[in-house]
């Protein structure tokens, strides 16, 4: 898969080959714009698709793990709601999930950020505003943002997160930077539900569970109905296919917390 390395090192060496042609008039300079987009272009979905590991590195499956384990994560919670719902849900199917929060929510509902964390879940950062815009914050302003949330985190029950999930799955140079100073896991998915989306809960479930392996991580969000009846039916069919589903910091065997 090509990186961002690679990609910039490729452009170089073409945009070298361009000038010497354009020099000895071969071509003409439309060729360095047609480079140019297709630099961008690559570079664009390599920031929008955490599973490219395009800028770095993040963990979105492990299809080397021997046991028949799977990891399903929420993000943009706890919301007040729903969480409490998806707890319900996987304490009835005795399954463990991972929480990627949003800092101002977990402000917002201490409590249930609590409760998850009392019956056995795992949490991660989803930075503090989870900002539309988050793409394009410098490296200070995005280490404030996850500062932020682990300070929230360790007040409230004394954890220092390692584990990180990036607003939208979006990566670039300057939220590299800001994990790598931090000392954080950045974490992807495998298995991308679109909840979120007007798909139908049968569409949804549909995306999650086509080839569903082990070392899978699906991606869902806690915040909304449509996101719970999936999940109760997802969880009934790991049942039947006697799939487990753990925490990420078991199914890649790492520390969730320092």
């Amino acid at each position: 898969m090509l990186n961002f390395k690679s990609v910039n090192i490729i452009a170089g060496l073409t945009s070298m080959g361009l000038f010497i042609l354009f020099f000895i008039d071969v071509i003409s300079p439309l060729y360095f714009g047609f480079s140019l987009f297709f630099w961008f272009l690559i570079t664009g979905f390599g920031s929008a698709f955490i599973g490219w590991n395009y800028f770095f590195k993040s963990l979105n499956a492990n299809y080397n793990t021997k046991k028949k384990q799977i990891a399903i994560t929420f993000d943009d919670g706890p919301n007040a709601t729903f969480t409490p719902k998806v707890l319900h849900l996987l304490k009835q199917y005795d399954a463990k999930a991972t929480f990627f929060c949003i800092g101002k929510h977990v402000e917002a509902h201490p409590e249930v950020f609590k409760t998850l964390l009392c019956e056995g879940h795992v949490v991660g950062n989803h930075t503090y505003s989870h900002s539309n815009y988050f793409g394009f914050f410098g490296t200070q302003r995005v280490i404030n943002e996850l500062e932020s949330t682990n300070r929230i985190i360790e007040k409230i029950s004394g954890l220092k997160v390692k584990l990180y999930r990036p607003a939208f799955g979006v990566t670039n140079p300057n939220i590299k930077k800001a994990t790598h100073q931090m000392g954080l896991h950045s974490v992807g998915w495998s298995k991308r539900s679109l909840d979120t989306t007007g798909r139908d809960e049968k569409a949804v479930l549909k995306r999650i569970i086509n080839d569903l392996k082990p070392g899978d991580v699906i991606l869902l969000h806690d915040t909304s109905e449509k996101t719970i009846r999936v999940l109760e039916q997802l969880l009934l069919f790991l049942r039947q296919q006697k799939l487990s589903a753990v925490t990420i910091d078991t199914l890649f065997d790492i520390k969730a917390y320092a």
